[in-house]
């Protein structure tokens, strides 16, 4: 079987070795790291891209995680290097859908090993409470690029 091409649109990449600590009691990735894969991308990105967000997100902005899906499609195990690529699947008012394909590297080719995606809500916190806030400008410019 032949590997998917890779998408054609721009991502953002967090390039990763899976450690023996990722792995379960038979020796492939937990299916939960996955999860945190994304969860650092997405923080990367942040880092790299609009750190002006994760100052406000110190203040009384919020990035509250509405769901997060994975499909696996192979398994990895220790010292396999992975690439997870993010892009920007779409944007309605103040929610955010992110894209992830997670590709293993070996013998230099790439396979697919994994989809998923998460959907964001944009909120600021106002004492206990959260409200629906519009998209910060420089993560909708950050952002754009990787659609």
């Amino acid at each position: 079987m032949n590997a998917p091409a890779r998408r054609s649109r721009r991502a953002y990449e967090l390039r990763h070795t899976v450690a023996f600590a990722e792995t379960n009691l038979v020796g492939n990735v937990y299916f939960t790291r996955h999860l945190e894969w994304q969860g650092r991308c997405r923080e990367m990105f942040l880092r790299d891209h609009c750190p002006e967000v994760l100052d406000a997100l110190r203040d009384d902005l919020a990035l509250i995680t509405l769901s997060c899906h994975c499909d696996y499609l192979a398994e990895l195990d220790a010292f396999d290097d992975i690439i997870v690529r993010m892009s920007l699947g779409n944007v309605v008012q103040n929610r955010l859908l992110l894209e992830f394909e997670y590709w293993r590297q070996r013998n230099g080719e790439e396979s697919l090993v994994a989809r998923g995606h998460q959907q964001l809500a944009v909120m600021r916190r106002d004492g206990a409470t959260l409200t629906p806030a519009p998209i910060p400008d420089g993560l909708r410019a950050a952002l754009a690029a990787y659609e």
